[in-house]
């Protein structure tokens, strides 16, 4: 046991992915590819992804529902942890960037299971509310404009079902959240945010260390 979260440094990370890390030759394929795109950092790290999968075949999740797509790599993590009659519902406003997504997808035998929706994912996902598809979900991933995580969570939890989780990804804002001279819309967003998480009763919640900070939710 230990009191405190030990600090992974370059050497370490290194190890734990060595002993830890299954990625299939597809999903390394796309890592790479997108980490020479402008942007590469919007890219989830291999083992955020790996715990999306596990999270995902760990409450036996058939359909699930991500936000911010970017080239697909978290996508296909969930995507191949579902069962084949799974779904995982894309909201992406880049028909460039989910075109390579689309691509790997197609690649990975995994295409027939997603359905992508490019325009302003706060727009989606009131669709789907409005078409029936409230407490639907198993699972969801927030991985997209900060400035709008409030709306997306609040939208989110509507569209899961009891016990199911979602997952908060940046929420450290590589530290400014604690930084009260960091006034950009996306650290002021995603500091009320937490707070306002941390008070919800109506879920259950764990912020994990993880990349640049992941919250997972629990619908009670």
């Amino acid at each position: 046991m230990s009191r405190e979260t030990v600090t992974l440094w370059p050497e370490l990370r290194e190890y734990m992915l060595s002993v830890s890390l299954r990625e299939v030759p597809v999903l390394r394929e796309l890592r790479e590819e997108t980490s020479g795109i402008i942007g590469s950092n919007m890219q989830v790290s291999p083992e955020q992804g790996q715990l999306l999968h596990f999270l995902v075949r760990l409450i036996g999740g058939r359909r699930t529902l991500e936000v911010g797509t970017f080239t697909g790599y978290s996508a296909l993590w969930t995507a191949l942890a579902l069962p084949e009659d799974g779904s995982l519902t894309a909201c992406d406003v880049s028909s460039e960037w989910t075109g390579v997504a689309e691509r790997y997808w197609r690649k990975a035998g995994v295409n027939d299971r997603m359905r992508l929706i490019l325009g302003p994912a706060s727009n989606t996902l009131s669709a789907l509310l409005e078409s029936g598809e409230t407490g639907s979900f198993d699972f969801a991933f927030i991985d997209a404009d900060k400035e709008n995580y409030g709306d997306y969570y609040e939208k989110c939890l509507l569209l899961l079902r009891q016990g199911g989780l979602m997952a908060l990804d940046n929420v450290f804002r590589h530290g400014k959240v604690i930084d009260m001279d960091a006034h950009d819309p996306g650290t002021v967003a995603m500091r009320e945010l937490n707070a306002r998480i941390a008070a919800d009763e109506r879920v259950d919640l764990s912020m994990i260390p993880l990349g640049d900070g992941l919250t997972l939710v629990r619908r009670r």
